[in-house]
């Protein structure tokens, strides 16, 4: 197959990339501005948690609702949906008043946030030649460490100067460029001629599990995607607060080891991407899951904040490069009828198991120590090797249904 990417190839994916970076800039800013957030607003530890519970829940119950809908309306009309969504609410957080009117704001912004990485996935999938395919999904998912790498760096330095009301309408930002690129974008070739092949659009969501090997792929991705955003949450939620309070690091120092961390997280998943299109899928992921069993085991060994610095890095490298094989995996697995919606549904019920890492690990690290929770996270990876091994079938190079 002709391996040229098209200039619409590109736009889809300026257009995805952009709005997930959007969705990792958020929830990181909401990091750390909580303890800003708590003390302006007179909240208390649970009404802060739970700002970041409910945008997940909003995000999960967003990505089933917004993926469904793609696949019947198509991918450009629904991430516009989902961006002016969720560009309302995040600007409407500005303005709260207490902390009901916020967490109805950010739970709302969730659900737009929520439709971002599956539809955006589907889309640049289905604009680039399949040689490519997982490279290109490899490149979305760095839009997701970029918006996360920027909210890193510039919390630190807009925080102190716009509060954190100005820090949500500088969020509203990459909402407004990527619905400006996307409005100037029309539907992939092969979801217009699968729509119209099919007339009536039959139910998405039993595609998911019309056969036994299909029901077998499925379950492998939601403990691939499940394990993905328990180790990444679980990790990234408390080790900020870890570097901070055991070892006195300010909130200049947690942002730069959170960026080195990403730094690493970004290689990853830019290799993870040039791999799983030259030697597979499956051996991919199972170097990288061996890898993150190793680097975890490691890292929770580690006290000496460099060493931690920098294995930090290569753990990040490991752990995280994983998220740049998802989208083309699930994009082949699944027909153009299902497509979005499998992305969505599939992760999204990952990232609600995901939603439970920063509890089990702050349970583990209060009962126990900071560094056992880490080591404990190891079994998780080996679960996901299990799972890719039995469940997950190779589908490098396979046309698009």
């Amino acid at each position: 197959m002709d391996a040229k990417v098209t200039s619409y190839g590109w736009k889809t994916l300026a257009g995805s990339a952009i709005g997930y970076a959007m969705d990792g800039f958020d929830l990181l800013i909401l990091g750390f501005m909580l303890h800003l957030i708590s003390v302006d607003l007179h909240l208390t530890g649970g009404q802060a948690g739970a700002l970041v519970t409910w945008t997940l829940i909003g995000a999960v119950a967003g990505g089933i609702l917004f993926g469904a809908l793609s696949d019947h309306f198509g991918r450009v009309r629904v991430l516009t949906w989902t961006i002016v969504m969720f560009a309302v609410f995040t600007g409407l957080c500005a303005f709260a008043r207490g902390y009901e009117d916020l967490l109805i704001y950010r739970t709302l912004a969730g659900v737009g946030l929520g439709g971002e990485f599956g539809i955006g996935m589907a889309l640049a999938a289905e604009a680039w030649p399949a040689k490519l395919r997982a490279r290109v999904s490899s490149h979305v998912a760095l839009g997701w460490q970029i918006g996360v790498l920027l909210a890193a760096l510039l919390t630190p330095v807009l925080l102190p100067h716009i509060g954190w009301r100005g820090m949500f309408l500088v969020g509203v930002i990459p909402a407004l460029i990527a619905w400006v690129i996307r409005s100037k974008l029309h539907e992939p070739e092969v979801f217009v001629r699968r729509a119209k092949e099919r007339g009536t659009r039959g139910n998405a969501f039993k595609l998911l599990v019309k056969d036994g090997r299909t029901t077998r792929t499925s379950l492998g991705l939601v403990i691939l995607c499940g394990v993905q955003n328990f180790g990444y949450y679980g990790i990234m939620i408390w080790m900020p607060s870890f570097l901070s309070h055991k070892l006195g690091f300010t909130l200049t120092k947690s942002a730069f080891w959170t960026s080195v961390a990403i730094v690493g997280m970004m290689i990853g998943i830019w290799v993870f991407g040039q791999l799983a299109d030259r030697i597979g899928r499956k051996p991919t992921f199972l170097l990288f899951q061996a890898g993150a069993v190793v680097m975890v085991l490691t890292y929770s060994r580690l006290s000496d904040p460099i060493t931690m610095l920098w294995a930090g890095a290569v753990m990040g490298m490991f752990v995280n490069g994983m998220l740049g094989g998802y989208g083309a995996l699930m994009s082949e697995a699944y027909p153009t009828e299902a497509r979005a919606t499998a992305q969505n549904v599939l992760f999204n019920i990952g990232r609600a198991i995901g939603g439970f890492g920063p509890v089990v690990v702050g349970s583990l690290a209060t009962t126990y120590s900071f560094h056992v929770a880490i080591a404990l996270l190891a079994v998780i990876y080996v679960i996901d090797m299990l799972a890719t091994i039995f469940l997950i079938p190779e589908l490098k190079g396979v046309e698009l249904d």
